[in-house]
């Protein structure tokens, strides 16, 4: 099992909790790289699993276009929110009240995981999760992330986005699951670059909010038996 720090930042202010983020990447990658130079005198490595709440913020990876954020920095002020370019993978999202975002911190070369087979496994973590309420979570064919009703293309919608980066095999950024998520705000972006998928959350679909301290409740059943986590 991975000892693995497990921490909830609550409301927090997206860079802040990006620097945080940062930090705790530049510990996990030292430990790692005493560890490799040193054999004789190894370290305990611990990963992170941070879940927080984001005041209203868009954010644009990498490889995303500008033009994915329809509205001009005026507006941005008018309707309380903020924009950051950041280097995780992936195109525009929005994160705000109502959504749990979780970013993990792993060493996946410790873990024996590949990229593709941590984003497969985070995917499979939300999907868990939502069984607990009746729904039935996929993944949609060229597109990261999880959807409700991919066979249907007039229906298909993502509740949960995912973008990651990884540098020498640890992650960064991770997952947001809209679950009481004002949707409205989805309508100033093309979420994750798509022009013609919608975008949806466990309120919308139930009719009733949810507590978030119960989707963290599943969340952290799913990644600690997906990831083989020991929570310290």
């Amino acid at each position: 099992m991975y000892n693995t720090k497990y921490s909830n930042l609550g409301e927090t202010d997206y860079k802040e909790a990006w620097d945080y983020q940062e930090s705790l990447f530049e510990d996990v990658v030292a430990i790692k790289l005493h560890n490799r130079d040193n054999p004789a005198d190894r370290k305990e490595m611990l990963h992170h699993l941070l879940f927080v709440e984001h005041p209203h913020v868009f954010t644009l990876g990498k490889s995303g276009a500008p033009t994915n954020l329809l509205i001009t920095d005026e507006l941005l002020e008018k309707i309380g929110a903020k924009f950051y370019r950041i280097n995780r993978g992936g195109d525009i999202t929005y994160h705000g009240p109502g959504q749990v975002v979780g970013y993990p911190i792993f060493d996946l070369e410790a873990m024996n995981l590949g990229i593709k087979e941590y984003i497969h496994l985070l995917e499979e973590g939300i999907i868990m999760t939502l069984r607990h309420y009746g729904i039935n979570g996929a993944r949609l064919d060229g597109a990261t992330g999880v959807w409700l009703d991919v066979n249907d293309p007039q229906k298909a919608r993502k509740i949960c986005a995912i973008g990651v980066r990884a540098s020498r095999f640890v992650s960064m950024h991770g997952f947001a699951l809209n679950v009481n998520t004002n949707l409205d705000y989805f309508r100033y972006i093309n979420p994750c670059g798509f022009i013609d998928k919608g975008v949806t959350s466990l309120q919308n679909e139930l009719n009733r909010p949810i507590p978030l301290a119960e989707i963290h409740e599943h969340l952290l059943k799913a990644f600690k038996e997906l990831f083989n986590l020991n929570f310290v």
